[in-house]
């Protein structure tokens, strides 16, 4: 007899997808016409097996549903834990115990197989087929005898063979299980859910073989309408998931509404793996409804919740509304993690289950190396602790970070909310076939004939008759539809200390008794949120009119800041650089903002700026009057008039920056403001550099050779080839974005003209220039410590220490203020007036003011050098020529100096000669002593 079903179940399941093969085979031949990659292949997924005399298959969604983009594929989305691994796991430990229970089907093993649904009708479908198909071939190769091949030769050995799975548990999903549940009574397989709770599953003229062991969303509609009535909320607005789960639940609530007299605002619905813009499109009409209808009822998943507090985050809008969430948020944290604060406050149903510590003793210790049986848990183990597996064939290469093996799931761990109605569904399954077992097979160990195979019909008669006490000590029963019966938590998510939030139960809900703990929901009685249908609209706002609902009230909705009410009905946005006008009946054009010269900072900028160009030109007619001088020409001359042009142009920065925005102007802001840095930064690198090399050769015992390329045009080439780098990477800039006059509007409300200098082409040449400074920096403080004679660098050590300190200013100010121009035109002008008056001042004086100390003597090497050199002991005059330390003499009488001679004087003459290569020589080639 089974064996003539067999046969006719297989006929039905062929003529169920032979069509489906038929269409496929139609496309792939006409290839010309349609393209092949329109007909997805099958993805490979894993499955886990348990052997045992009875198979239960199962359904959990081990990975996130596809995203939009990813459906046509069927690609699944990432790991997940706890609607995942978790139930997984929950299955094998649960199987354990039933296993090692004497009592429960004595002498039966259970065994199962496991497959990901992904959240998703079309996976669970296609993971459904899979079920049924090997349990057909199973049983025809069992009951025909049929030979089998191994590499196209007939075997005479029995083929390996699946017992047909007695039963299916899951899956979660209310849509899913619809699905799922159409193939399965085609076959007479029950089906056990243990977290769909649609209004339809309960019709047994349409879903025969479908129990739960949750409730009916009738019931949780209700209690959820309970919550609404209490607050007196009569004005709500509406969203649920698109699918069944939330369509159903969403209808029985509306339904109950309009029996109470319940005004809903507004009603909508979205895909819970929708796209950004659509949460946001949604979240606006919603925002409309403010602010009357401030609470919002979702019957949602939890990824849809997830998907509203993303856009909350988005637009801005956080603490606007109160989410009256479904069981399908519950309290789970993956829901609101990254996003409390806009989900703080919510109020959610919870369904009444308490947390499994036997399952939490067997789950923290699973450890990756002794987990064989479970195929998604290396993978799951690559995803929790973001690291990988070397060399293990599910490497997840995009983690850096290599998995010690060690690792705890203690941290962060958080049990499934719904994990004991996962156990209650895997035991009622269980006990429907203990009952079976002890009728049919009375007093024999084992499965007899009667129950080999399991008839479905008679197991769902069993099921139906089940009643035993649940992992939390509730009584497991099923009613005439196959439901159970309905407690709710009733949950609150607040803030339980700095930046921590946490899920408090603040009442329940049962048999429609609800009972809620005011204090703990409310701080203050005057927090309680009002959502009431509003009066009459005043200035900038319409009225939305919603025919058909019960009390038939308007909704005054204030229209954005950028829009005008263009009738009674309708908000317009005006248009970039338009705002409406006064009275909110039209648009006007909104003033062109920039930099005017009578603004004060302008005014300032500039005066400062005049008074530098003037200086800098005094000082520059000074050197050059005095060129041939020693103070100018130990100064290196040629640097210092480079540095004086880029002081010059920092100066003329400023007016460049202010002026109207241009064409011209704005070329000469990309090229001067990192042109005239340059300048002056890479003659004080060449400066600093050379000063470090002439003291490091002075630093030896024995004198060596003069260093290379010490001459005046050497440095002066060198310095160049530092300023054409950057004049070479603004050109770049400058033809890859040429600089344009553009309007700006950094808030909706405001207009400003300004030069189309983007984040790259600023950093860039500044970025460059932050390398001189700092090299020069480092030059300039290896060389603080230097002999008399040597003043220059403690002045140039001086010069950066202060522009290090303008620029680290000038970086926050940039780019956290919309004062942009205005500050970099004065960190240009401020940093090119330390470097004038450190670097020019002291020379300055000597020329004007004490022209006594401008003479050769004062600038070639003084014995001071010597006290940096050396062992520290004195030498012999008739040695080689290492350096002795030699201490400057004073004359104690009268204001004449004079140097005492002494038995150590010859010795300083041949120690001079013989480092004169490197010493007195300094001075005379132009520029190679280190300035005063």
């Amino acid at each position: 007899m089974w064996h003539n079903m067999a046969r006719v179940k297989m006929g039905l399941l062929a003529l169920l997808f032979l069509p489906t093969f038929f269409f496929r085979a139609f496309v792939v031949s006409h290839s010309s016409i349609y393209e092949r990659a329109a007909v997805p292949r099958a993805v490979v997924r894993s499955v886990a097996r348990m052997d045992g005399d009875v198979i239960i298959g199962a359904l959990f969604s081990v990975h996130h549903q596809p995203s939009a983009e990813k459906v046509a594929e069927r690609k699944c989305g990432d790991v997940r834990e706890q609607y995942g691994i978790q139930r997984v796991e929950a299955m094998f430990h649960t199987l354990d115990r039933i296993n090692a229970d004497p009592h429960l089907l004595p002498n039966i093993s259970l065994g199962c197989e496991i497959r990901d649904s992904c959240w998703h009708s079309s996976v669970a479908l296609e993971q459904s087929i899979e079920f049924i198909r090997d349990s057909l071939i199973s049983i025809r190769d069992d009951k025909d005898g049929s030979k089998w091949c191994i590499d196209g030769t007939p075997s005479h050995q029995p083929p390996p063979t699946k017992k047909p799975i007695a039963g299916v548990i899951g899956p979660g999903s209310s849509s899913v299980a619809i699905q799922v549940q159409n193939l399965l009574q085609l076959f007479n397989i029950p089906q056990i859910a243990y977290s769909a709770t649609s209004i339809d599953l309960s019709d047994k003229t349409l879903f025969k073989y479908f129990l739960r062991v949750v409730p009916s969303d009738t019931l949780q509609a209700r209690a959820m309408l309970d919550i609404v009535k209490r607050y007196n909320w009569t004005y709500v607005s509406a969203v649920h998931t698109e699918g069944n789960y939330g369509e159903s639940g969403m209808e029985a609530f509306k339904e109950l509404a309009s029996l109470e007299g319940l005004c809903i605002a507004h009603s909508d619905k979205i895909y819970s793996n929708a796209g950004e813009k659509h949460f946001d499109r949604l979240l606006r009409k919603l925002r409309e409804r403010l602010p009357k209808a401030r609470v919002v009822v979702c019957f949602c998943e939890g990824m849809t919740v997830r998907g509203l507090l993303m856009a909350m985050r988005r637009l801005g809008v956080s603490g606007e509304f109160l989410l009256l969430g479904s069981d399908g948020w519950a309290d789970r944290y993956e829901v609101v993690e990254g996003f409390e604060q806009e989900a703080e406050g919510g109020i959610t149903m919870k369904l009444q289950s308490e947390v499994v510590k036997t399952f939490d003793d067997y789950y923290l210790k699973l450890r990756l190396d002794t987990n064989t049986r479970n195929p998604w848990f290396s993978e799951f183990w690559q995803y929790r602790f973001q690291c990988r597996l070397a060399g293990h064939p599910q490497e997840n290469k995009n983690y850096k970070k290599v998995c010690s093996g060690n690792e705890s799931l203690h941290e962060n761990y958080v049990q499934d909310s719904k994990m004991g109605f996962v156990i209650n569904a895997i035991y009622a399954m269980a006990h429907g076939l203990h009952d079976m077992h002890l009728e049919l097979c009375p007093g024999q160990p084992g499965l007899c004939e009667a129950m080999d195979p399991i008839d479905g019909s008679k197991l769902l008669d069993y099921l139906l008759k089940i009643s035993f006490k649940g992992v939390s000590g509730e009584d497991i029963y099923f009613d005439q539809n196959g439901d159970t019966p309905g407690r709710y938590d009733i949950m609150n998510l607040q803030g339980v200390g700095e930046e921590h939030y946490d899920y408090l139960k603040v009442g329940s809900w049962h048999e429609g008794i609800i009972t809620i703990d005011d204090d703990k929901l409310w701080i203050n009685h005057s927090d309680i949120v009002r959502s009431v249908c509003s009066e009459p609209c005043s200035k900038g706002q319409i009225k939305v009119i919603r025919k058909g609902e019960v009390s038939c009230c308007w909704i005054c909705t204030t229209c954005k800041d950028n829009e005008y009410v263009q009738d009674e009905f309708t908000c317009k946005a005006c248009e970039l650089g338009w705002w409406p006008d006064d009275y909110l009946e039209g648009c006007q054009p909104l003033p062109l903002k920039y930099l005017d010269w009578s603004d004060v900072e302008s005014i300032v900028a500039v005066a400062f700026s005049c008074v530098g160009i003037l200086i800098t030109s005094f000082v520059t007619f000074v050197f050059i009057q005095y060129r041939d001088t020693p103070v100018v020409k130990s100064s290196s001359r040629e640097l210092c008039y480079i540095i004086l042009a880029g002081i010059f142009m920092g100066y003329i920065c400023p007016f460049t920056l202010i002026a109207h925005p241009t064409l011209v102007s704005c070329y000469l802001q990309r090229l001067l403001v990192g042109l005239s840095s340059a300048m002056c930064y890479s003659a004080l690198v060449t400066k600093t550099n050379r000063i470090a090399r002439i003291l490091a050769g002075s630093k030896k015992k024995i004198c060596t050779k003069k260093p290379r390329f010490m001459g005046a045009w050497a440095q002066v080439v060198i310095a160049f080839m530092l300023v054409s780098v950057q004049l070479t990477l603004e050109i770049t800039l400058i033809v890859l974005e040429p600089p344009l006059p553009v309007k700006s509007y950094p808030s909706i409300r405001e207009v400003y003209l300004i030069c189309n200098t983007s984040t790259v082409g600023m950093v860039a040449p500044l970025g460059y220039n932050g390398l001189l400074i700092m090299s020069c920096t480092y030059y300039a403080f290896k060389t603080r410590n230097v002999p008399a004679n040597f003043n220059e660098a403690k002045y140039i050590a001086f010069t950066m220490y202060t522009t290090c300190i303008i620029w680290l200013a000038f970086v926050p100010i940039y780019f956290g203020s919309n004062y942009k121009i205005i500050t970099t035109s004065f960190s240009v002008s401020l940093s090119v007036t330390v470097a004038l008056g450190c670097m020019f001042t002291p020379k300055m004086y000597i020329m004007l003011a004490k022209p006594e100390r401008n003479v050769r003597s004062a600038f070639t090497t003084s014995d001071v050098v010597r006290m940096h050199v050396g062992d520290g002991k004195s030498a012999q005059c008739g040695t080689n020529s290492f350096l002795n330390i030699f201490r400057r003499k004073k004359a104690v009488s009268g204001n004449a100096k004079s140097k005492t001679p002494s038995k150590g004087g010859e010795c300083v003459a041949q120690t001079v000669c013989a480092c004169e290569e490197t010493g007195s020589r300094l001075e005379s080639d132009g520029g190679h002593q280190a300035p005063n």
